[in-house]
């Protein structure tokens, strides 16, 4: 469904120009292995805490409340890209690091 798919990479990637400095850097990449696509999207931005990460795909939560004053959202985003990718099939996972960056995998089945 490619209205899908750029809904959940439009949703990821604005997170991470969001998160990202002027100076940072956001790479996308998407690749067949085998019956899947697997879909990357890293960014070198402030990251998330480890204890946070457990929480990002839950409707309306928001990392840090101050942080969240400063940058515009409603909490929804990831919510809606982990619906989005399940309702297709696929699977989610997130890598963080403060201060170093997030990745965020995805894989969807593919479609030939």
């Amino acid at each position: 469904d490619p209205d899908r798919l750029k809904q959940i990479l439009v949703n990821l990637v604005d997170n991470a120009i969001k998160y990202t400095p002027d100076s940072g850097a956001i790479l996308i990449n998407a690749y067949r292995d085998k019956d899947l696509i697997q879909f990357t999207v890293k960014d070198s931005g402030i990251g998330i805490p480890a204890e946070d990460l457990p929480r990002i795909f839950e409707r309306f939560y928001r990392i840090d409340k101050a942080r969240a004053r400063s940058i515009s959202g409603t909490g929804l985003g990831l919510a809606i890209v982990k619906q989005l990718v399940d309702g297709l099939g696929g699977t989610i996972e997130v890598e963080s690091k403060p201060d170093v960056g997030t990745t965020f995998k995805f894989s969807l089945p593919a479609t030939d």
